[in-house]
């Protein structure tokens, strides 16, 4: 074999492709509230990829669609396809009943993100496909690909599951002692995504750093509790829309590859045509950090585009109203103003609107703003950041300048690479055309510079690689 012998298909690790069914170490990432959509995963699924529906955010009736969607589109039992779990401690009981779907329907890979520490239901999930297989090895048919930013998050994930959680599971009849018992020998998860400088929540971590943090840490936690290093894969997402990121990535010896912000501008995409304009016309500084709907309270923000709209300037106003006021009657008349220029609407309008949807959805949380102006204001102030996602995701003309649009530096360096090219255009940007660009564009950087590296002359000039339309 010589360098110029250097395939896209060779990239990453190939226990990944092995154990998940995909023909590239390649992942199309999950993006919440069904933007990843059913569409978008039977695609990368064809194009050799693998694929996470978006089902984070979706009521259980809703997933459950997709995954006929899914399902119908690739077959039963199809490999190289999962979907979102997301910890949502606001929603008691949510994540329990998608596990219980996941688990009915026979999901046999979930990607699990906004997780601080391990949850029941994300153990749960992991230890109910644990089995022997016929020559004593540990068989897994519930897969966990756990999403961090964080080494002391990726801890929980890369050990063992904690004996407590376990025996509250089987004595709930949760899972079997059998279960159990093999869940003490495996980590949690076997694949880790080091999620750097990303679209939507963000730690903006560098690539660099992150992975070898986390390989670090893997080395740590597989020496303290008697594991292979090898049962623990660590992949590689955020800023990644260029074939110099991925070939970077897998130089630095990610197992596969993640791509969110630049697959929210393919046509599967659940973003509206109005939307993906936007993200088409981004470059990597079009991008602000704003207040999370979510985690409004704590602070918490989520990365998104600035081009083309107001929603950053607007959500991080908000942020900075609700640290200096009491409530909507003690801010200025200025700041009652552009409150209810935002909400578009009276505030009284949009407190009765929230006040509705809270006692539909958590009354205790509206209880516990019952004479607080102040946390009425908050809750106001997430309506008004939850449905930013929504406009964008609908395509509502009249509130584009208040759409909310995750979005990482990946999607405008991207726009960069493809100008002039055929991928220029939205029409031609599909998941597989994405994802092949990379992944060969990918190969061949790495083949030049592994020419290089055994001595031969290669110039800078062949680096460059011009994206263009594969069959």
């Amino acid at each position: 074999m010589s360098p110029a012998d250097i395939h896209p298909e060779w990239l990453g690790d190939r226990s990944f492709t092995r154990q998940h069914g995909s023909r590239f170490a390649y992942v199309v990432g999950e993006m919440a509230r069904g933007i990843a959509t059913p569409s978008m995963v039977i695609a990368a699924v064809r194009a050799g990829l693998m694929g996470f529906y978006g089902s984070a955010g979706l009521r259980p009736e809703t997933i459950a669609e997709g995954l006929d969607e899914i399902e119908a589109g690739l077959g039963k039992d199809a490999p190289a396809w999962g979907a979102n779990l997301i910890h949502s401690p606001q929603q008691p009981g949510y994540e329990r009943a998608v596990v219980d779907l996941f688990l009915d329907r026979g999901v046999a890979r979930v990607s699990a993100s906004a997780f601080m520490a391990l949850s029941k239901e994300i153990v749960r999930y992991s230890a109910r496909g644990l089995s022997r297989g016929p020559d004593g090895e540990i068989m897994r048919t519930t897969h966990v690909v756990a999403k961090v930013s964080r080494a002391e998050v990726a801890r929980h994930f890369m050990a063992p599951a904690p004996q407590k959680l376990l025996q509250e599971l089987v004595a709930a009849g949760d899972i079997t002692p059998e279960q159990a018992e093999l869940a003490r020998l495996v980590p949690v998860a076997g694949d880790i995504t080091a999620e750097s400088d990303s679209g939507g929540h963000t730690d903006n971590r560098p690539a660099g750093p992150l992975f070898s943090s986390l390989a670090q840490t893997r080395a740590e936690i597989c020496s303290a509790h008697g594991l292979s290093p090898d049962l623990i894969r660590i992949g590689l997402a955020g800023g990644i829309g260029t074939p110099w990121a991925a070939a970077a990535a897998y130089q630095m010896g990610a197992a596969y590859i993640l791509t969110g912000s630049v697959n929210q501008a393919a046509i599967e995409s659940g973003l509206s045509l109005e939307g993906r304009k936007l993200l088409a016309g981004a470059g990597p500084a079009d991008i602000a950090m704003t207040p999370a709907a979510d985690m409004f309270e704590q602070g918490v923000q989520v990365q998104v585009l600035k081009r083309g709209t107001l929603f950053a300037m607007r959500g991080n106003r908000m942020w900075a109203i609700y640290q200096s006021r009491t409530g909507f009657k003690d801010c200025s008349p200025d700041e009652q103003k552009f409150i209810e220029t935002a909400l578009g609407e009276t505030y009284a309008e949009a407190w009765s609107k929230t006040e509705n949807y809270m006692q539909r959805t958590n009354p205790a949380e509206l209880e516990r703003a019952a004479g607080d102006a102040r946390r009425q204001m908050a809750l106001v102030f997430r309506r008004y950041l939850f449905f930013g996602a929504q406009w964008a995701r609908e395509g509502e003309a009249a509130r584009t300048r208040d759409f909310q649009i995750w979005c990482g530096p990946a999607m405008g360096a991207f726009n960069e690479w493809v100008k002039g090219s055929p991928l220029e255009a939205l029409e031609n940007r599909t998941v597989k055309q994405i994802a092949w660009n990379l992944l060969d564009g990918a190969a061949h950087i790495t083949r030049m510079q592994a020419m290089r590296a055994s001595g031969h002359d290669i110039p800078s000039s062949s680096f460059v690689y011009t994206p263009g339309l594969f069959e």
